[in-house]
């Protein structure tokens, strides 16, 4: 069997589809669904407390609530019954935006779920939608190891994600919190967190975060002021480099999640990987494929 890539099975494998029960598909482990597709009042919905996304844009959910009102709710929310209440798995956005838009009723999925499964539910659909942030991610793969006992290559199995993927972003909640709160309103980029995660105090962090922002660096600039101030050798300036060569050092850098460097001549080259600490090693050789 090939190996899944992106986002996998999703939602789809954690959601039993129709006649899935009848036909016996449906794990005997697993809850069992209960109810179905239903109208439930929205005033008897509550918000899961497990939900990794922060709060939300007000303009877009002002704007998913018009079109609601135009054209109704065209995915129903999923919730699990709460004594003689509902609580929201996945779907929180679209119940906002139907008591915005004013619905007394909205349509629900109904399904019996563990806390387990009400965050893995809720992270997988917001990761599939790209509606967290990294942090937000990286807070609720903590919870699933924390919480729930899973390693990462079981929360990399559950939201169909490598396991040095998933281990790149959890590794950013080690930023101190300017650093996070940088990464948060966009000022720097995921990369400029992860070459500051080399500083290994939240003063030295914070000292580069500054010389980052008042000197707009880039990341591969960013990558550099932390060498010195580890006193590493300093980086020799390279020569102009053509932006098709930059555009695949950036996919490189993206996919392995540390700086790679492109060395192109008119007759080959050779590629560059840095890594800083042994568990990072690792990582790459299996995002690489190296090691089983």
């Amino acid at each position: 069997m090939s190996k899944r890539s992106g986002l996998g099975k999703g939602l789809d494998a954690l959601i039993p589809p129709d006649g899935a029960l009848a036909a016996g598909q449906w794990g005997a482990a697993e809850p069992l669904p209960d109810g179905g597709i239903q109208t439930v009042p929205v005033d008897l919905v509550d918000p899961n407390p497990r939900q990794p996304r922060a709060p939300m844009d007000e303009g877009k959910l002002a704007e998913l609530a018009a079109s609601i009102r135009e054209h109704g709710v065209i995915q129903p929310i999923l919730v699990t019954r709460v004594g003689g209440r509902y609580q929201l798995i996945a779907g929180e956005r679209r119940w906002r935006a139907a008591r915005l838009a004013g619905l007394a009723e909205v349509s629900a999925l109904v399904r019996e779920a563990t806390s387990q499964q009400m965050l893995e539910l809720a992270l997988v659909e917001n990761v599939q939608r790209a509606d967290l942030n990294v942090l937000e991610e990286a807070t609720a793969y903590r919870h699933l190891m924390d919480d729930f006992g899973l390693t990462q290559e079981q929360v990399a199995e559950r939201v169909g994600k490598s396991r040095p993927a998933v281990g790149n972003v959890v590794r950013l909640l080690g930023l101190t919190h300017s650093v996070q709160a940088a990464l948060l309103d966009g000022r720097i980029a995921e990369g400029h967190g992860r070459a500051l995660l080399r500083l290994l105090t939240g003063e030295a962090q914070a000292a580069a975060l500054d010389a980052v922002l008042r000197q707009h660096l880039s990341v591969r600039q960013t990558e550099a002021l932390v060498d010195r101030l580890l006193g590493k050798q300093p980086v020799r300036q390279r020569e102009p480099v053509r932006p098709e060569i930059l555009a695949v050092e950036d996919r490189l850098r993206r996919r392995l999640g540390t700086r790679v460097e492109v060395n192109h001549g008119q007759k080959g080259g050779r590629i560059v990987i840095h890594y800083y600490s042994d568990e990072e090693l690792e990582a790459i050789l299996e995002q690489m494929g190296a090691i089983d």
